[in-house]
């Protein structure tokens, strides 16, 4: 049997590095797209156009970078939250609906053990919330970023027609920040529902994200 020490490193973190990779690659284009988007308003305007290096820290481009991220972590967070105590029967991403599972175990000290598990107290009891405490962290940066990107963004749009600048708090009862936040909700949650409810009746053999393919539909978890 090999050994997992004995595998290659990309081997042992494809998963990670192919979609930090894919990731890198999209963040560029994004850029590289939006900075000529932009310069090209900007000269509608009539306003002086823009390098791509003031592009990247410009409210145009935080702004849609960190609308993404945070309804990306805010799914995470959520998701990870609501499958402790929900369920839906037949469904891969479910916990059973009757037998205890692993994930429910109370942590028990070991050799191998988390180093929180073996500290105990309150810092296990932070260890055993993580998962979902990091991802609220990040949304709430997220959230953060790109209200301060739209905010910028709102004020240069401003400035181009000789309007005067609203503060953050002023822009912050806006339509516009909002229909910002809720369009990207709203297609998370449609995506989680459909993992979901699709991997009742739908297989992807080899994928830990599905039943086996031979699996009834309504069996629940994997």
């Amino acid at each position: 049997m090999t050994t997992t020490s004995k595998r290659s490193f990309f081997y042992r973190n494809g998963l990670t590095i192919v979609f930090l990779l894919l990731f890198i690659i999209t963040l560029f284009a994004q850029a590289l797209t939006g900075w000529k988007k932009h310069n090209q308003d900007l000269k509608e305007d009539h306003a002086k156009e823009i390098t791509l290096g003031t592009y990247v820290r410009s409210g145009h481009f935080i702004s849609a970078t960190f609308e993404n991220f945070e309804s990306e972590f805010l799914q995470m967070s959520l998701y990870v939250l609501l499958t402790v105590s929900l369920r839906q029967i037949g469904s891969a991403e479910s916990k059973k609906l009757d037998e205890p599972e692993e994930v429910d175990r109370e942590p028990v000290s070991g050799k191998d053990a988390p180093w929180a598990v073996k500290k105990g107290g309150w810092i296990l009891k932070i260890y055993s919330n993580s998962l979902s405490i990091c991802f609220a962290i990040l949304f709430f940066l997220s959230w953060g970023l790109h209200l301060y990107g739209s905010w910028q963004n709102h004020n240069v749009e401003q400035a181009a027609k000789h309007l005067p600048k609203d503060t953050v708090w002023a822009y912050l009862g806006e339509a516009e920040f909002w229909f910002e936040t809720f369009q990207n909700w709203q297609s998370e949650f449609l995506s989680v529902a459909s993992i979901v409810f699709l991997t009742i009746y739908l297989r992807q053999k080899g994928s830990p994200e599905s039943k086996p393919v031979d699996a009834p539909h309504m069996e629940t978890g994997k």
